[in-house]
């Protein structure tokens, strides 16, 4: 499995606030979706989440996004290692998605950009 990068995962009050200084911080633009009810701004390395409070209290769970070049590939890696699925592999905008708990029970997002849609 190919791990390509990590992003971390920031929940606010004021998404335009947080993205104007965010921009300026990683010097690029951020890409904007939804997710549910939440509004999410990927800046850089930083995936900024803005929403109702019951919404984000279950993102909160996740410690961060991490990049891999094949989710299905991530799939099976961590089943074979003991890791719980929780979620996916599904697709979202940004590409396919895989919520997994780790034996020591940290919660991670795998997502990969092959498949987006």
């Amino acid at each position: 499995m190919d791990i390509l990068g990590a992003t971390l995962r920031v929940c606010v009050d004021d998404l335009e606030a947080s993205v104007s200084f965010y921009e300026r911080l990683a010097g690029t633009r951020a890409l904007r979706f939804g997710r549910g009810g939440v509004e999410v701004a990927a800046v850089g390395c930083f995936l900024l989440m803005s929403g109702p409070e019951e919404e984000l209290e279950v993102l909160r769970k996740v410690a961060a996004t991490i990049a891999v070049k094949e989710v299905e590939e991530a799939h099976r890696t961590l089943c074979e290692l003991g890791a719980d699925i929780i979620a996916g592999p599904v697709p979202t905008p940004a590409g396919r998605t895989l919520v997994v708990r780790h034996p020591d029970g940290s919660v991670y997002e795998y997502v990969d950009r092959n498949a987006a849609g």
